[in-house]
């Protein structure tokens, strides 16, 4: 009897199986791989990561090493938890790791990956970055639109203080936090606020939330391209399907709103454009030596909104969760910013250069939560050495930024809240000291960090200028709530309450 030819399939799949695999465990046991934890079938370590991947992965490089090979599906995905490789990644090699790895959820929601943070490496990237640092992200910018800063943090503080005067029970800082931050990029990046349904019938700030955590969602297809087909099964592609669509309805009426808003406007000579009107300027003026598209203009200017708002409200609702924590830190805070302006009604942007323990208090608190706990992955785009190990081309690095601020090699009982560390340390978070890179560091690192830290800083003065601050009844430091979020940004879990009593200083 005839034996059918399909039956002859497994056992020439197993045989080439084992093949391949002495072939390549021969050439690769020529060159030194990073360790690697024990992996299962197909999966790799992908089980491994739990709902927290950088406290896992932290845990794992404990025992295997500052560098450390996952296996993720069908990925290597290269992991750094230590200042020296991050150096080896960022400054040394910077050149070999300035690629992202292809994110299929990114693809769709920012128009193929046409930002600056989820873009490949190339010339579209190199243009869309200069253009991003210099009209729209500069410090001349940042100063430039300070005023808006300093009026939407000033309503803020109005409505602290309406809460106070109505009601003796605890607010809702992230709230507050969130607002404030949304208001300013709106206004800076759009022109206007949009914190309700606008005319197109989007609510924006709840478009960018649900950006974002889709941007943090798992995409099976990403590391199983043979099972991409799950996502239909499972919700994912109908939700990015829809948040895409929200998401391109919103961005178009803005645009559309500039552009007949333009059409017969002219500018004083000191008006301060958004950055709306700077991309229109630049797309009609051709400045880039590239046809810069309506969809290029819509994804940058979604990185400056969506990653602006959700980093920096979760930057400072962890500083204020600290200071309450820590009940000196935030006397010796409000005792150095209340006598920054004496017989002054409010605390202006340019009245915050030496005010060394604020900036310590800041840094302290982005050390232990990194908004980003691991930066945005990167892929080398050739083999490379990193710490004495082989890394082939084509590899992924995740570098724990949350491990790395937590380093005892590093830092002093790292587990410990003590802005003081950094009083007589010329350790800044602004990618030249290794040791802290909230913000990531290179030509991939984040270009907004001036905005950020000067949004934080004035927020965090005022508010504590303003105010004296308290947990709620039968809440004691050392209970405060510390579960985090998960998700691509690492807030915490719940809101923050407290209860603030207006200042008599």
């Amino acid at each position: 009897m005839d034996i059918p030819w399909y039956s002859l399939l497994i056992p020439l799949s197993v045989f080439i199986f084992f093949l391949r695999q002495c072939f390549f465990t021969t050439s690769h046991n020529q060159k030194k791989l990073p360790p690697s934890p024990r992996k299962i079938p197909i999966l790799g370590n992908l089980l491994q990561l739990g709902s927290h991947p950088h406290r896992s992965i932290h845990k794992l490089s404990q025992k295997y090493g500052p560098v450390m090979l996952l296996h993720l599906g069908s990925k290597p995905v290269l992991v750094a938890s230590s200042a020296d490789a991050a150096r080896d990644i960022m400054k040394t090699h910077d050149l070999v790791w300035l690629n992202r790895p292809k994110s299929g959820i990114a693809d769709r929601l920012l128009y193929g990956s046409k930002d600056v943070a989820f873009s490949p490496y190339g010339e579209y990237w190199r243009k869309i970055k200069s253009i991003t640092v210099l009209h729209l992200l500069s410090n001349k910018r940042v100063l430039s639109f300070c005023y808006i800063l300093e009026e939407e943090i000033s309503n803020m503080i109005e409505k602290i203080g309406q809460e106070c005067d109505s009601s003796s029970s605890a607010i809702n800082l992230r709230d507050h936090f969130c607002s404030v931050t949304s208001n300013i990029i709106s206004r800076v990046a759009l022109g206007r606020k949009y914190n309700e349904v606008n005319e197109s019938g989007t609510n924006a700030k709840e478009t960018i939330e649900k950006l974002l955590s889709l941007l943090g969602a798992f995409n099976i297809g990403d590391y199983f391209p043979w099972l991409e087909w799950v996502n239909r099964i499972n919700g994912l592609d109908t939700k990015v399907e829809k948040v895409a669509k929200e998401l391109d309805t919103f961005l178009e009426s803005v645009f559309e709103e500039h552009v007949s808003r333009d059409e017969n406007r002219e500018y004083r000579v000191d008006e301060i454009k958004d950055f709306v009107d700077v991309l229109l300027e630049i797309q009609n003026e051709k400045v880039t030596g590239f046809p810069l598209q309506r969809d290029s203009l819509k994804a940058i200017l979604v990185d400056s909104f969506a990653a602006g708002t959700d980093t920096t409200y979760t930057a400072l609702e962890w500083t204020m969760t600290e200071l309450l924590r820590h009940p000196r830190a935030m006397e010796k805070l409000q005792n150095e910013v209340r006598g920054l302006v004496p017989g002054k009604a409010e605390i202006k942007e340019d009245d915050l250069g030496n005010r060394q323990y604020l900036k310590a208090v800041i840094k302290e608190s982005l050390r232990l939560h990194p908004p980003l706990p691991l930066l945005l992955p990167r892929e080398s785009m050739e083999d490379v050495k990193l710490l004495g190990y082989h890394i082939p081309a084509k590899t992924q690095v995740v570098i724990n930024a949350w491990s790395i601020g937590r380093d005892p090699l590093v830092w002093e009982n790292p587990e410990e809240f003590r802005p003081e560390r950094f009083l007589n340390s010329d350790i800044n978070v602004r990618g030249l000291n290794f040791e802290l890179i909230p913000f990531g560091a290179g030509r991939r690192g984040c270009p907004g960090i001036t905005f950020a830290i000067t949004v934080n800083e004035l927020a965090l003065a005022r508010i504590v200028h303003k105010f004296d601050f308290a947990l709620p009844k039968g809440i004691e430091e050392e209970e405060l709530y510390m579960t985090e979020s998960t998700g691509i940004t690492i807030s915490r879990k719940s809101p923050l309450l407290a209860i603030a009593t207006p200042s008599s200083n």
